[in-house]
């Protein structure tokens, strides 16, 4: 084809044909079907020719991808030599073995179905293009991806002729009771339980039909229709396609462990029909019974998913199916998933990783040396979540919903309504085994697993629009931005993670139309406000709703939590004394913060956190290496910052530790008696210290965040209890961290003045500062510290 064939052409067909029969098959298809069209043959083993790349012009002009698949009808009941001859034809003809093709296009031509994949225009191919890969259109890049686009297209197609290939178990408690294993797991039990070894076989059958998933195609197609509208219609898609391809051939020798994010009910559900879209094998999802109410439940077992119960710490026979069942899987090589957080995050970052199952899993892999699984991080995150408005709710007070019928049906209708792009991204996968070694001996050895994987989930997770467009609301407090505000607000954001080779949405955040589009949809949610009235929109977190854009704003702050650290850390070095050694105090204020932080963020290893705290210190000041340090230096490389992250960053969370320490201060020496009375007791002066302007932001009066909170007064063994051996009073070790976290939030207090000063020129009324913790003319609140002296309160920091 020459490129002048291509001049003027609205339609160009990309054809996959392996074998010159396909070829003439799908000719006189796009012939019939798409007269006028060019058409573009991909090579055999994957090669894009260069006329595809010079199709690709005009915006309107229509890619239509198309290939043959080779399909005879399901053989009928009509005997049963004529039954085998009809399933072995059908599996030929669905192998598809090129030299046949010819002999098997004259004999039964009605098998030679074209099937076309989604139409796509080259502007909506550029459009996905450079949201997923942030590529630049008419690229060889670009070229591939639409050579890629056009097979998943057909791909998809042709699975909804010839279906799906399952790997579906079969008889898994049969098999698992007849094996040579069970009567030794029975007679240990016996000896550990004092039961009968009657009753100690009954049980275990029992507690292992109650568990044991029952794969059939049947029922897994009846699932995905049903519960597809949970789904299909709320997100778009993308998929980290390579990272998926890496793991495709891990299973080939080893079972894999997926252990994606929990954001949504939905996420197993779009999760699975990711992996049923390429052709994975359906994993075992271990889940809650909380869910296996009617139809749910008996469908969704058929379907694959392990309904397990939600508590059984005492019942040691249910443990022993358990971590059994789990053994067998592994050793048939069935791949498992379950969400490693334990439930669905109600803060929008992770939380922290409940080792139960991971335990289970550890204990069948010592049972059986020769086996090993591997470990998959999967980040699965979501422009908006229609249930997010009830999560919400819960941090405020409000109690969870039981799940139900009624809750099933308000659920799928809610999900009718398009809210933006799901993105599903794949860590790097690691041995279970290997990672065990490397962890060590000891009691904290699975949780050094577990915070492994959350790190690696992390790692992969992008930024999206609607987490930066939150972020830059929120950071403007109760002041409406204009939409070129928003722009100047995020810009820098943008440019600083990408700077860190962090995805972002460049078409979402870089054009005035994509951010004003993620804006419209937030304001659709109810989460933003815009009024009109004026010369122009202004944008505002809606009255109400500022737990759910915190939501969307945590789902990016482990991007960023380093560098908040660090602003924090450079402003003690701006403040030290003369003589003192400035590199010592910067390492030791980080210390403290990362101690301070550690049950609301997930960090690496303490040598890899010096590496990216130098990291994130050459995109502060890429000159710091060249010049003798100072106090002076440090606070001259905050003032030229392009962006200060900490007060957006760490207020909430940090307030949050203010008001639990300020309830068990109030305590004197009294002991924590009940966790549900204290939290709400927090929950209740949380209120009244945000009305008071005492905390900085709605979104801190959380009652995950005071949950996280006590876990920290925990761990420095600030409960009280007749087991607290401490020397010093628990009084004055309660106001030993108060004063710590008032301390902190004063310095957040003046790097939020510096941040609000540029935010003043950003919005044209205000000069830019002139110094790191100098209270500018414009300043719209006042000082955190200098209000608590106004204020004569002594227990609180605002």
């Amino acid at each position: 084809m020459t490129t002048d064939d291509l001049t003027g052409t609205r339609e160009v067909v990309v054809t996959q044909a392996r074998s010159h029969t396909e070829r003439g098959i799908l000719r006189r298809w796009a012939e019939t079907e798409h007269p006028g069209a060019a058409v573009v043959g991909l090579g055999a083993n994957g090669e894009v020719p260069s006329a595809l790349g010079e199709a690709l012009h005009g915006d309107d002009t229509l890619i239509v991808p198309a290939r043959v698949a080779w399909v005879t009808p399901e053989p009928g009941d009509t005997g049963a030599v004529r039954k085998l001859t009809g399933l072995a034809t059908t599996a030929v003809m669905r192998m598809a073995w090129s030299p046949l093709h010819p002999s098997m296009a004259r004999h039964r031509p009605d098998a030679a179905r074209v099937v076309a994949g989604e139409a796509a225009t080259v502007s909506e191919l550029v459009s996905r293009f450079v949201s997923q890969e942030s590529g630049r259109p008419g690229s060889n890049g670009f070229t591939r991806f639409v050579a890629r686009q056009a097979v998943l297209a057909c791909d998809r197609a042709e699975r909804r002729i010839l279906g799906d290939r399952y790997k579906v178990p079969r008889r898994m408690v049969e098999q698992i009771t007849s094996s040579a294993r069970f009567p030794q797991l029975v007679d240990r039990l016996t000896r550990e339980t004092g039961t009968p070894a009657a009753e100690v076989e009954q049980r275990l059958e029992s507690c292992l039909t109650e568990m044991a998933a029952v794969q059939s195609p049947p029922a897994i197609d009846v699932f995905r229709a049903m519960m597809g509208p949970m789904h299909s219609k709320a997100w778009d898609v993308q998929v980290d396609e390579s990272g998926l391809e890496h793991l495709r051939e891990l299973n080939k020798e080893h079972a894999l462990v997926f252990l994606p994010s929990h954001r949504s009910y939905a996420d197993p559900l779009l999760f699975a029909e990711v992996l049923h879209d390429r052709n994975f094998p359906r994993n075992h999802v271990l889940g809650g019974n909380n869910l296996s109410f009617w139809p749910m439940g008996s469908l969704g077992r058929r379907a694959g998913i392990v309904f397990i119960r939600r508590s059984f710490g005492g019942d040691t026979v249910y443990k022993a199916a358990m971590q059994e069942y789990l053994g067998h899987l592994l050793a048939k090589r069935f791949n498992l998933e379950w969400y490693i957080e334990g439930g669905r995050s109600r803060t929008g970052k992770l939380r922290k990783p409940r080792i139960g199952l991971l335990r289970y899993l550890v204990s069948a892999l010592e049972e059986r040396p020769e086996l090993d699984a591997v470990l998959v991080p999967v980040s699965i995150v979501y422009d908006q979540l229609h249930e997010v408005g009830a999560m919400a709710a819960e941090q405020r007070g409000g109690q969870k919903k039981a799940e139900g019928l009624g809750w099933l049906f308000g659920y799928f209708r809610d999900q009718r309504r398009h809210i933006g792009t799901a993105r599903v991204r794949f860590a790097e996968p690691f041995s279970l085994r290997r990672a065990l070694t490397e962890a060590g001996e000891g009691r904290a050895q699975l949780e050094k697993v577990a915070f492994r994987v959350c790190a690696g989930i992390n790692r992969v997770t992008p930024a999206t629009a609607t987490s930066l467009a939150t972020f830059a609301l929120l950071w403007a407090h109760d002041r409406a931005l204009t939409l070129q505000q928003v722009r100047e607000v995020v810009a820098p954001l943008a440019d600083y993670l990408e700077a860190r080779g962090i995805p972002v949405p460049v078409a979402e955040l870089r054009t005035r139309h994509g951010l004003r589009m993620t804006l419209d949809r937030l304001a659709e949610a109810g989460v933003v406000t815009i009024y009109e009235g004026g010369t122009e929109p202004v944008f505002a977190v809606s009255s109400g709703r500022h737990h759910v854009a915190a939501f969307y704003r945590n789902g990016a702050l482990h991007h960023l939590v380093n560098r908040a650290m660090l602003e924090l850390a450079l402003l003690r070095v701006g403040d030290a004394q003369e003589g003192e050694d400035l590199v010592e105090v910067a390492w030791r204020e980080l210390a403290r913060l990362r101690d301070l932080l550690k049950f609301e963020f997930f960090f690496s290893t303490r040598r890899e956190f010096r590496e990216e705290v130098i990291g994130e210190l050459d995109l502060v000041d890429p000159d710091w290496r060249t010049r003798a340090a100072n106090p002076a230096d440090v606070r001259g490389a905050l003032r030229q910052a392009p962006l200060l992250v900490a007060p957006g960053v760490l207020r909430s969370f940090l307030d949050a530790q203010l008001v639990v320490a300020d309830r068990l201060l109030a305590l004197g020496e009294d002991a924590m008696s009940e966790e549900k009375a204290f939290l709400e007791d927090c929950l209740g002066v949380g209120r009244q210290m945000l009305l008071q302007q005492r905390l900085d932001r709605a979104d801190s009066v959380s009652r995950e965040l005071y949950a996280t909170a006590v876990r920290q007064a925990d761990n420095r063994e600030l409960l009280g209890g007749e087991d607290d051996a401490a020397a010093a009073p628990l009084r004055e070790r309660r106001a030993a961290w108060l004063a710590e976290v008032t301390a902190v939030i004063d310095d957040l207090g003046r790097l939020g003045e510096l941040q609000r000063a540029r935010l003043e020129v950003v919005l044209g009324s205000g000069e830019a500062p002139t110094a790191a913790g100098a209270a500018p003319a414009t300043s719209v609140v006042p000082p955190a510290g200098a209000r608590q002296r106004a204020e004569g309160d002594t227990g609180v920091a605002s």
